[in-house]
C-alpha cells in the first residue's frame, strides 16, 4: 500500500475540492474496484435479465455462477496475495523491478493450475449444462488474474488510465448483454454469462497492458517469488485465514433453513445473502479512507522513525520519532474508526428507511439481518485496519493470531447460531469481527510499546536464508532458465559470426 501511497501524498497536496474528490476517487478504484465491479455487474446482469423478461429461477442460476466464481477466484488468490505484495515491495526496495511482471506470470500460472483444475472439475459435476460450465470456467480464470494484478497495480502511478480501464469493463459487459438479448435473441443465461466473461476479459488484458508499460519485461524466472513462500509461510496462512472468515459465514448459511436449492450444487440464501450484499458496501468508505489517510498521513513519520535508527540516530531522537510515530497512527486509526461509526449509522438508517423500497424483497426478518451485518462489518474494518498495521510492523505472527481468532469465532458462530432461529443470523459473524477487532488491537499496542526490542534485539543474530522445497524449486526453474537463456546467447553470436563472415 506504500507505492499508492506516494502518489496520493501529492494529490492532496493539492488544495480544493475536486483535487481531493479525485484522490478518493483514484484510492477507491485501486483498492476496491474489482470488488466494486464484482456488485454492480450482478446488479446490472439482474436488472438486464429481468428486463428481458428471465424468469426467478434463471436469474437465480445467473447469480448463483457468478457470485460461487467470484468466491472460489477470490479465496484462491487470497492465499498468495500477501507474499506477493511482500515480494513486490521488497523487490521495488531493493531497485530490482526485473523481478516483478515475471513473478506476476509465474504466481499467475501457478493459480491457474491449481485452480482451473479443482474448480472445473467441480463445474462439470454442478449439474449444469456444459456450456455454462465452460463459461464459468473461463470467468474463473480471468478473475484469478485481475485480483492477482491489483496486487501489482498498487504499485503503478498510472491511475487515470486504471480509472479507464475499470469504466470500460462495466461499459462493454453491459452493452454486450443487452445487444446479445435484443439483437441475437439469445437465452438469457448464456448472453449474459458471455457478457461478463467478457467485461472481466477486457478488464484483465487491459490491466495488464497498463503493468506492461510500467513494469519491465524482466530477465529472471518466472519463479523468482517462490522463495517468498519458504520466507514467509504465516503470510498465506493469514491470507486463507481472512478469505474463510469473510466469506464462510455466507458459505455455512448456504446450509441454513433458509437455503434454497437454485440448481445442481448451487445453492443459496437470499433471506440472508441480500442483506449481507447490502452491508458488506459500508465498509468501502473505511477500505479507501484508511489507504488516504493512514498511508498518507502515518507512513512520513514511519519512515522518520526508520530512518533514524539505520542511520544512525541518538537515543533521543530515535524515542521522539518512535512517539510521535504511534501517536500519529492511533490519531488516523482514530479518525478512520469514527468515520465507519458514522457510516454504519447512516447506513442502519437510511437502509431501514430506502432497502424495503426496493425491488429485492426485504422484509422485517431481512432488515434484522442487515442491522446485525452492518455492525458486523464495521468491527471487521476496524479489525481488519489494526491486522494491516500489524502486517506493516511485520509482526506476521500477531496478524496470524489475529486472523486465525477471526475465522473460527467468525465460522464456528455462524454454524450455531444458523439453528438458533432467523433472529440470531448474523450473530456469529458479528461475534467474530469483535474478537478479530480486540485480538488485532492488543497484538498491536503490546507489539508497539515494545517495537525497539522487536525491531533491534528480536532479530536474529546471524542472517539464515530460510529454504524449502519452494526455494530448491526456484532454483531449479533459475538454472533451466539460465542455461537456455545462454544457448540463445551463444546462439545469437554464432549467427552474428556468420553474417560478418558473409559481408
Amino acid at each position: 500500500m506504500a507505492g499508492i501511497g506516494f502518489e496520493l501524498k501529492k494529490m492532496f497536496s493539492k488544495k480544493g475540492v475536486f483535487p481531493l474528490l479525485k484522490a478518493y476517487g483514484y484510492a477507491g478504484i485501486v483498492c476496491v474496484g474489482p470488488m466494486l465491479l464484482g456488485m454492480v455487474l450482478l446488479i446490472m446482469i439482474s436488472l438486464i435479465s429481468m428486463y428481458f423478461g428471465a424468469s426467478h429461477r434463471e436469474r437465480e442460476l445467473l447469480n448463483s455462477m457468478v457470485t460461487y466464481t467470484l468466491l472460489a477466484s477470490m479465496v484462491l488468490n487470497n492465499t498468495l496475495s500477501m507474499v506477493l505484495t511482500r515480494f513486490v515491495a521488497d523487490s521495488l526496495y531493493s531497485k530490482n523491478r526485473s523481478a516483478v511482471l515475471p513473478s506476476f506470470w509465474g504466481s499467475t500460472c501457478t493459480m491457474l493450475v491449481f485452480g482451473e483444475l479443482v474448480y472445473g472439475v467441480f463445474m462439470l459435476l454442478a449439474g449444469i449444462p456444459v456450456s455454462y460450465a465452460v463459461l464459468c470456467i473461463l470467468l474463473f480464470g480471468e478473475l484469478v488474474v485481475v485480483w492477482n494484478e491489483m496486487s501489482y497495480l498498487t504499485a503503478v502511478k498510472d491511475y487515470q488510465e486504471i480509472i479507464k480501464v475499470f469504466a470500460g469493463a462495466v461499459i462493454v459487459a453491459g452493452v454486450t448483454g443487452a445487444l446479445l438479448l435484443q439483437l441475437a435473441d439469445l437465452p438469457v443465461v448464456p448472453a449474459m454469462l458471455f457478457s461478463v466473461v467478457l467485461g472481466y476479459g477486457v478488464m484483465a488484458v487491459l490491466y495488464y497492458r497498463v503493468m506492461a508499460g510500467y513494469f519491465p519485461r524482466g530477465d529472471v524466472t518466472a519463479a523468482c517469488f517462490l522463495p517468498w513462500l519458504d520466507k514467509y509461510p504465516s503470510l498465506v496462512l493469514v491470507g486463507l485465514s481472512m478469505s474463510f472468515g469473510l466469506f464462510g459465514h455466507l458459505v455455512i448459511m448456504w446450509s441454513s433453513p433458509v437455503r434454497e436449492h437454485i440448481h445442481g450444487l448451487f445453492y443459496a440464501a437470499p433471506t440472508y445473502d441480500i442483506p449481507a450484499i447490502a452491508a458488506f458496501l459500508s465498509i468501502l468508505v473505511t477500505t479507501i479512507n484508511f489507504v488516504t489517510s493512514v498511508e498518507v498521513n502515518f507512513y512520513p513519520k514511519y519512515r522518520s522513525f526508520f530512518d533514524a535508527l539505520n542511520n544512525g540516530g541518538i537515543l533521543k531522537d530515535i524515542n521522539q520519532a518512535g512517539n510521535e510515530m504511534r501517536e500519529v497512527l492511533f490519531r488516523e486509526l482514530t479518525y478512520t474508526f469514527m468515520k465507519q461509526l458514522f457510516t454504519t449509522i447512516v447506513f442502519i438508517i437510511g437502509g431501514s428507511i430506502l432497502l424495503p423500497k426496493l425491488p429485492l424483497g426485504f422484509n422485517d426478518d431481512m432488515l434484522g439481518i442487515f442491522r446485525v451485518l452492518c455492525m458486523g462489518y464495521a468491527f471487521y474494518a476496524v479489525g481488519n485496519c489494526l491486522m494491516l498495521i500489524q502486517l506493516y510492523f511485520a509482526d506476521n505472527k500477531g496478524a496470524l493470531v489475529s486472523a486465525v481468532t477471526f475465522m473460527l469465532v467468525s465460522c464456528i458462530g455462524t454454524w450455531v447460531c444458523r439453528g438458533l432461529g432467523i433472529k440470531f443470523y448474523g450473530v456469529g459473524f458479528w461475534a467474530g469481527t469483535v474478537m478479530f477487532s480486540i485480538t488485532a488491537f492488543v497484538g498491536l499496542r503490546l507489539y508497539l510499546k515494545r517495537l525497539l526490542y522487536h525491531v533491534l534485539s528480536a532479530q536474529p543474530l546471524l542472517v539464515e536464508d530460510k529454504k524449502g522445497v519452494f526455494t530448491d524449486m526456484a532454483a531449479y526453474f533459475g538454472n533451466k532458465y539460465e542455461k537456455k537463456w545462454k544457448k540463445e546467447l551463444h546462439r545469437e553470436r554464432r549467427m552474428a559470426m556468420e553474417r560478418e563472415e558473409q559481408l
